[in-house]
């Protein structure tokens, strides 16, 4: 064999790893493209790390009927921020006993009951509307009438406790 070249059938070429190294490249680079594409775009919408930002309304309390030793009270919490928050507690130097989160439940046969919570989220952009049918605050009753004002505390997981009153007012009605 003398004279001749032979190439080696097993020994690949130098051309063809230099192009599957720039295959191999150019999947990761294209992932982390968009993924950084989708940050920005996140970012830009201003939702990036934003906190929640609570705001609280419409605060009522229904006024007890007859000898009932508790009654309930209804809130409008809104969180403009980014992020989810939770409501985690609530307090009111106004009430004569314990307050607590609750929600109301019904049974597979209809029936409705009650069972305490120990917090309820408040989605980002969203907001929680308590009702009757839904989350409460329970709390003592006291010697109210129709058009009290009741202060509340109300205790979050990230944001500060936000202050404010609920008016007293007759179940399914106004204050007066």
């Amino acid at each position: 064999m003398t004279g001749t070249t032979e190439r080696h059938p097993r020994r690949p070429s130098r051309r063809r790893p230099a192009a599957d190294t720039l295959l191999a490249a150019l999947v990761p680079v294209a992932a982390c493209s968009l993924a950084l594409g989708g940050l920005t775009t996140w970012v830009g919408a201003g939702k990036a790390g934003s906190p929640p930002r609570i705001d609280v309304s419409s605060g009522r309390v229904l006024l007890p009927y007859g000898d009932s030793t508790q009654t309930a009270a209804f809130f409008d919490v809104a969180n403009r921020g980014g992020s989810d928050d939770r409501l985690i507690g609530v307090t009111s130097p106004g009430s004569p006993g314990p307050v607590s989160l609750s929600r109301h439940r019904t049974t597979g046969g209809g029936a409705a009951y009650k069972a305490g919570v120990a917090a309820v989220t408040v989605p980002a952009g969203g907001r929680l509307a308590m009702s009757p049918h839904g989350v409460d605050v329970v709390l003592g009753a006291a010697d109210w009438r129709a058009g009290d004002l009741v202060p509340f505390t109300l205790h979050f997981a990230h944001s500060a406790p936000v202050r404010t009153l609920a008016v007293v007012t007759r179940p399914g009605g106004r204050a007066s």
